[in-house]
């Protein structure tokens, strides 16, 4: 195992960095995307659960199979690995935003509207502050599920780490197979950790002063 670490770290190297290129495309894309819905369900209620249904649908869809659905479209590569790896995030990740705004104490929000705040003026200055926390475990689960799937992505060609497993299942080499595996978990550990640091200050938020309008 050693040995092929030291003979190979340039190809597991890169191998890495594909991987983690295809993480935050998406992570980057995903967050905007999931902003807009987000945003369109707080203040279109009726058709939150409709949106929500829809993409618990789509995420219950194997990866391979949705890969092979959008192969015609968007052919092998990157391309469709990232868009695959984008609508599965819309699940975790709006899952996570609307319930962090839905979580927001009533009190809070009657008196930020009573002091003549407008809903958007609720939205920024109230409702996000405080759903900070949830937001991040989202965006943890998303970012840990993505650094997975995107090991499957390698069989359509789009490179990462999947790319040294693979091959390893294929010609039963089992270094491979240890270095593939270990450098994906690791990852995704990684990620997750960096992502608990960032959120650690905020595990316990105040509730922010409403402004006097």
């Amino acid at each position: 195992m050693i040995d092929y670490l030291i003979t190979h770290y340039d190809d597991l190297g890169k191998a890495t960095l594909e991987h983690l290129q295809i993480v935050l495309v998406t992570l980057a894309i995903s967050l905007v995307i999931a902003a807009g819905f987000t945003l369109i369900c707080s203040c279109f209620n009726q058709i939150a659960q409709f949106i929500l249904g829809l993409f618990s649908m789509i995420y219950s869809i194997p990866s391979l199979a949705l890969f092979a659905l959008l192969i015609p479209l968007t052919g092998l590569g990157k391309t469709t690995a990232i868009t695959v790896l984008v609508i599965y995030n819309q699940y975790l990740l709006l899952r996570n935003f609307l319930a962090g705004l839905d979580e927001v104490d009533k009190s809070i929000v009657e008196a930020a509207i009573g002091m003549g705040m407008t809903p958007v003026q609720v939205l920024i200055k109230i409702k996000l502050p405080l759903a900070k926390c949830t937001f991040f475990t989202g965006i943890r689960i998303a970012m840990v599920a993505t650094v997975s799937i995107a090991t499957i992505a390698a069989s359509i060609n789009a490179g990462g780490l999947g790319t040294i497993l693979f091959d390893g299942l294929r010609t039963m080499n089992s270094a491979k197979i240890f270095w593939g595996s270990l450098l994906s978990a690791l990852l995704a550990i990684f990620i997750d950790g960096l992502l608990g640091f960032l959120n650690k200050e905020d595990k316990s938020p105040k509730p922010p002063k409403i402004p006097q309008s």
